[in-house]
Formats: structure tokens, sequence, C-alpha cells
């Protein structure tokens, strides 16, 4: 039904924008002229909005294909990534799909996080979480920019984050259950993304 609705907006759009192509050949007066262009500039109108709605739909099925592929968690979905790779590109790829690296809020989606990595890519894995200290040590933020204010460092063991200046990045890790360390943003991890859901 939803490829229907897509195909139905392309076929609109097509055929308005092959009455846009076609110019009338003469034109005989200033007033014809007038409400040519009126009209011309009402059809772009609905062309930009065929255009909107067409892209919103594509972004819903894309949506609806990662919740698919990964698992739903509190209105979000998260998409598993097991090729190991810096918190750079990590990031890169997730920004590239839509979305970014995941950032459990609580910690029931943090141990639903947790759980899924573990089923997914498996359970001795590290994955990377969508936040830093790079800009100011110790000031741990998402990739947003604004201060993390759930957190579940590793504290009984190795009191982290230990790493200083030196590890600036975070990975949850499943071997630690769920716990968060800091790390090498050069290291290679796995990673999950998330995209928000309404």
């Amino acid at each position: 039904m939803e490829s229907r609705r897509v195909w139905l907006m392309f076929c609109l759009l097509l055929l308005a924008h092959c009455a846009l192509q076609q110019t009338p050949s003469k034109r005989k007066s200033g007033k014809k002229d007038s409400a040519t262009n009126t009209a011309i500039e009402e059809l772009k109108k609905q062309i930009d909005g065929i255009v909107q709605e067409l892209n919103l739909l594509k972004e819903q099925q894309a949506l609806q294909t990662v919740c698919l592929r990964g698992i739903k968690i509190i209105g979000k979905c998260f998409l598993a990534d097991p090729v190991k790779k810096t918190f750079h590109a990590a990031s890169d790829d997730c920004i590239a799909k839509g979305g970014s690296l995941s950032t459990p809020l609580t910690g029931d989606e943090n141990d639903q996080l947790y759980s899924y990595v573990r089923q997914s890519i498996g359970p001795e894995q590290h994955i990377w979480l969508g936040i830093n200290d790079m800009v100011t040590d110790g000031q741990w933020v998402d990739q947003s920019g604004s201060n993390v204010r759930f957190k579940n460092w590793e504290t009984e063991i190795t009191l982290q984050p230990d790493g200083g200046r030196s590890q600036n990045c975070a990975i949850l890790s499943t071997t630690a259950h769920g716990k968060w360390f800091d790390e090498s943003c050069r290291a290679e991890k796995a990673s999950v993304c998330e995209f928000t859901i309404v």
C-alpha cells in the first residue's frame, strides 16, 4: 500500500514536471502571461509539496526497514553494525544512515541495548557509545554537545573513566554486563546506530 502511494506521487510529480517543460509558442497578451506565470508558480509550489511528502514517505519507509532489521527500544530503533571502526568512522556511518551512535538515556534502555548487542554482535564485544569528552576532559557530552545525564561507568574495579586525555570516547562492554569504559577514539570497535521514532 505504501509503495503504491509512493508510485502515485512519483507519477504526479513526473506529470507536473512535463507540464512545466512545455512553453507556449506565442504570447498574445500581458494578462495571459501573468496568468501563466501565476499558474506555473502554483504548480511549482505543488511539486515542492509533493517532493517533500515523497521524501518524508521515503524516510518513514527506510526507518521501518531499519526497525525490522534492528530492534525497537523506548521510542528508538537500534541497528547493530559488527564491523569494527574508529569512533569517528562509526559516528559518520550512523549519521550517513540518518541516525547517530547509540546513547542510552536510562538504565532500562542501557540494559536493553546491552542485551541487543549480546544477541546481534556477540557476547564478548564492545560498542561505541555516542558520548565523548574531547572538548573538556571529564565533561562527557552526547553527539549534540549536551551533557550526559545518565551514566553507567564501571566503578567497582577500574574506577572508570580513568583514561584522562588519551581516552576520550566511551564504549559499552558486554563482558562487563553493559558497564561503560573510556577508550581511545582511534581504537576499532563495533557500533549500534540509533534512530528516533515518533
